[in-house]
Formats: structure tokens, C-alpha cells, sequence
């Protein structure tokens, strides 16, 4: 579950741009202008999730392909293999050691602001509520601007967001996601790519011969 959550509440990443910004809306829209722009990304990732009723920490690491049109692909190499991929039309949960891949249509958030921050973060004020999570203070130790975003239409996977966002070539360091349990997901990225121009068979999965596939539910 925790692993489905993180597809439908990122699924995200990088922009590409300078940024001299100050105010809070000089970086909403240098950030809305870099997300227009971008079409896909590559990036690795660590992840901490965790599930508030069972005060239970899960880390996990592995690396996510986006593109535009709601296309993902979370290829997850801990804590267990695992592999997450939609099409825009088709998702798919594929677990090697079960030999079992899950399918189901792709839910229609994979095509908004909690599914594919390609498209979201471009229209990040028609989507979000935005402010600094600090006011006073707009940035972190490091040096990233960080904000708290609130969706205009909450989902039980996201009702809140909060990024950090080092300022020159807007790529977002760290996401925290908030759903309506209070359960949270932290996610870290680093080797950046965008734009790379990723062709359409990344995000197409083939069940692997012999694998059980299953309804998604």
C-alpha cells in the first residue's frame, strides 16, 4: 500500500532554470515556467514512510521515470523488488518474489496534480494552496526554498505536500506527503535527468512468462 500511495502522490521532479527569485510568487513562477517546460525525468530515490497506526518506519530505495501523460515507472530495488508502471491508460504493480503482477485501470489522479508533477507544478497556483512553510524564514539550512503546498481538491493519498526546491535549477530535493491517516512519505532525490527524452516503451510493462496477473484492487 504504501508503495501504491507513493505513485499517486508523485510522482515528480526537476526543472530546468535559473532563478533569482525572492518573493513567494517571484518562485511560484519560475517554478510553474520550469515544470511547463519539462516533458520527462529521471531521478534515484531513498524513501521513508511512515504508518501512524502502527508506528512503523519502512525505508525503501530505487530510481522513477515520469513523462508527461501520466506515465511512471517506480522501479523499486529496496526493501524488495518491485515495479510500478503506467501507460497513462494501464497501471501495473509487478512483485518478482510473488510471482504476481497487479493491473487495474490507471486511476485518474495519475493525470493530475497528485499523480504527475509534470503536469501540476506548472499550474502549481491553479492546483495548490501555496505558502513558505516558514514564512519568516522561506528557506532550509541547505539553502532550498521550501513550501507547503495544500491540493485545491484533497485526495485520501494527499492532502498535504511539502517540497524543497534548491533555487538555480529548481530540483526538488526532498517531498514529504501527507495523507488523511496523518501517515507520511518522505522521499530524497538525487542524479537528476531531464528531458533525456524517454521513449514510450519505459512506461509499457510485459508480464514476465508464468507470472499470475490480478485485478488490482
Amino acid at each position: 500500500m504504501v508503495k501504491v500511495v507513493t505513485v499517486l502522490t508523485l510522482s515528480l521532479l526537476v526543472a530546468a532554470g535559473s532563478a533569482s527569485a525572492q518573493s513567494l510568487d517571484d518562485v511560484v513562477r519560475d517554478i510553474e515556467g520550469s515544470y511547463s517546460r519539462m516533458t520527462d525525468l529521471r531521478a534515484e530515490f531513498t524513501q521513508t514512510a511512515f504508518n501512524k497506526s502502527l508506528n512503523q518506519t519502512i525505508p525503501a530505495r530505487g530510481t522513477v521515470y515520469l513523462k508527461k501523460g501520466g506515465k511512471l515507472r517506480w522501479e523499486f530495488t529496496e526493501p524488495t523488488a518491485q515495479e510500478i508502471v503506467s501507460d497513462g491508460k494501464k497501471l501495473w504493480v509487478y512483485t518478482p518474489t510473488l510471482n504476481q503482477a497487479n493491473v487495474a485501470e490507471a486511476p485518474e489522479a495519475l493525470a493530475g496534480p497528485a499523480g504527475s508533477f509534470l503536469a501540476g507544478l506548472g499550474r502549481l497556483r491553479a492546483e495548490f494552496q501555496v505558502r513558505f512553510l516558514n514564512p519568516a524564514q522561506p528557506k532550509d539550512a541547505e539553502g532550498n526554498w521550501v513550501l507547503d503546498l495544500t491540493p485545491k481538491q484533497p485526495l485520501p493519498t494527499l492532502t498535504r505536500l511539502i517540497l524543497s526546491l534548491e533555487g538555480k535549477n529548481w530540483e526538488i530535493r526532498r517531498a514529504v506527503v501527507h495523507d488523511q491517516f496523518e501517515n507520511t512519505v518522505t522521499m530524497r532525490f538525487t542524479k537528476m535527468a531531464v528531458n533525456s527524452g524517454l521513449p514510450d516503451r519505459t512506461f509499457t510493462f510485459v508480464a514476465p512468462k508464468g507470472v499470475v496477473i490480478v485485478p488490482l484492487k
